[in-house]
């Protein structure tokens, strides 16, 4: 029978014995809870090699370790050598759907199927929809020792509904970026199948929603953060498994406990997937990987790094830290998209997390000055206000800025000025700053038909599930650009790009005396979304927050 493997305790190789011909090796020995670990870099002299093939590869970090052992093992003595790269699964889903300037890799293990899906839906045309699971963790709610006692805990298992519904202090990764917040949004919805009694609960995690799960564990009582505390969240078993191995038992803060769903969840599965780049030499070598790391070894080496083998089962327990349960997990499939874009649309309802593309009109008009503004021109009043709406965005929203005017970008009608990016990366980099600097171009017309349908087609492209997906226009007056398309050309095209199961409305928000209501209400009305007028436009500041302020309600119909 075979020993139990204590946590964090690196698991021998296995397999015949070294080639003679290996130069150098440097291995990597990862500890439960580490920051990091040695990418190996090895040289290899066959003679009868005619050439060594290398074999780049993507891993999640938190079982970049044992495949990177692994790896070395496959390779040994042989004409192909695996280089294997700790990346954020998040990080390679968008270069491998837009190009940017990373390496592309041959093989890519991330956390979740999920992340297969969402980079092939954002263009990343070669890759698989599925892969071959290599590992797995279940979805758990991590608390900590105060809390599961508050419920019960060590003589009860601490239930999600007790927990959902208990006075504990709540958190949650963003469902719109990590797998796991994805699942406890499913988890949810079974365990308070009670429609009052799941919203309830979504809304009191929303206000604690954080882009991923280390600013939630940096969020635990006693951490240093100077915000409260945040006492229980979704998280991945292994997660937990690590930071208790890395705190130890007699740590400040407390362990942690993981509360289990009733009903099963999908976990992480850790999909080994092959991508459409991955030469004939490549992929064979891949196979030979993917069987070393299903065999009993490689099962051994993920193990000791704390996830389950695929079926879900815990190899030998790590029976040394009872906060955790070794009972083997039922397994759950992910939901098809649609089912996923219907519960993640109606979080974001509750959330009211936007992925926002800002239109600002920079046309000669708005260059007129505002009575009663202290000489200020309806430019500077605009950008004013659109600087600071930055911080009336919640913390995992994303939003880009494109000014509009006539011939700003050669026959183009518009410039992006601000890319999309999360709300406090725009702010750190100076965002606010760089709207309240824009300028009116003093003989630039009114480009608004060819900007409006550009950006909403790239919206539509661009649409994430999970956060409210918008298109915001600012404009002093109507379409003034005789060489564009016409406005029954304009909402014919916005009528066809329309997707009720992924909405996309656009908010227009008219300054000034000379708007065209009924031309913005048209170009609003077609994508079920809304118009706020601002006649004097010393009080854009008010409109603008009341329109950001109705987030949760969006489209015309909703409320």
């Amino acid at each position: 029978m075979r020993e139990a493997i204590p946590v964090g305790r690196h698991v021998p190789a296995t397999g015949r014995r070294r080639a003679p011909t290996v130069l150098a090796a440097t291995a990597a020995v990862l500890v439960l809870g580490t920051a990091g670990w040695v990418v190996l870099d090895r040289v290899t002299e066959d003679p009868g090699c005619v050439r060594e093939d290398v074999v780049r590869v993507a891993v999640a970090p938190e079982v970049a370790a044992a495949v990177d052992r692994i790896g070395r093992d496959v390779a040994d003595g042989q004409c192909f050598r695996f280089e294997v790269e700790e990346r954020d699964p998040a990080a390679v889903a968008s270069s491998l759907a837009v190009a940017d300037g990373t390496r592309r890799p041959d093989i890519w293990i991330p956390d979740s199927t999920l992340r297969l899906r969402r980079a092939k839906a954002a263009g990343a045309a070669d890759v698989p929809s599925s892969g071959s699971s290599i590992a797995n963790s279940p979805v758990v709610f991590a608390m900590t020792e105060e809390a599961a006692k508050s419920l019960g805990w060590p003589g009860n298992q601490p239930a999600w509904p007790q927990l959902l519904t208990s006075s504990v202090s709540l958190g949650l990764p963003d469902p719109a970026a990590d797998p796991v917040g994805v699942s406890a949004l499913l988890g949810i919805a079974e365990a308070l199948p009670a429609p009052s009694e799941s919203a309830a609960a979504l809304r009191k995690l929303a206000p604690n929603t954080l882009p991923g799960l280390d600013d939630l564990y940096a969020r635990l009582p006693g951490a240093g953060s100077s915000k409260q505390p945040i006492s229980a969240f979704p998280a991945s078993e292994t997660s937990v498994l690590r930071y208790n191995a890395r705190n130890g038992v007699a740590a400040t803060p407390a362990q942690l406990v993981a509360a289990y769903p009733p009903q099963p969840v999908p976990s992480l599965d850790y999909p080994f997937t092959v991508l459409g780049n991955a030469g004939d030499a490549q992929q064979a070598a891949a196979a030979k990987l993917l069987r070393a790391l299903l065999d009993p070894t490689g099962q051994a080496a993920l193990a000791d790094v704390g996830v389950r083998t695929p079926d879900g089962r815990m190899l030998f327990g790590h029976f040394a830290d009872t906060h955790v349960s070794a009972r083997t997990q039922p397994l759950a499939p992910l939901p098809a998209d649609d089912v996923l874009d219907q519960v993640l649309n109606q979080w974001a309802k509750v959330n009211t997390s936007s992925r926002a593309r800002v239109l600002i009109d920079i046309s000669g008009s708005m260059n007129a000055v505002v009575p009663g503004s202290g000489s200020r021109t309806r430019m500077q009043l605009t950008a004013d206000a659109a600087a600071r709406a930055l911080d009336l965005f919640k913390p995992t929203s994303e939003t880009s800025t494109w000014v509009f005017a006539t011939n700003l970008d050669g026959d183009r009608d518009y410039r992006e000025v601000l890319p999309m990016l999360p709300v406090g990366t725009q702010l750190a980099n100076g965002a606010a700053q760089l709207l309240r600097n824009l300028q009116a171009t003093p003989d630039g017309q009114t480009g608004l038909y060819d900007t409006v349908l550009a950006a909403y087609q790239q919206a539509r492209a661009d649409w994430q599930p999970g956060r409210l997906n918008l298109v915001i226009l600012m404009t002093d007056g109507r379409n003034e650009d005789p060489h564009g398309i016409s406005r029954d050309d304009l909402l014919d095209q916005l009528r066809r790009l329309q997707d009720p199961k992924r909405p996309l409305p656009v908010i227009g928000i008219g300054l000034g005396p000379d708007i065209d209501l009924p031309e913005l209400d048209a170009i609003a009305g077609v994508t079920g979304g809304r118009t706020f007028v601002a006649p004097d436009p010393a009080k854009i500041a008010d409109v603008f927050y009341g329109a950001l302020a109705g987030l949760s309600c969006p489209t015309a119909g909703c409320a």
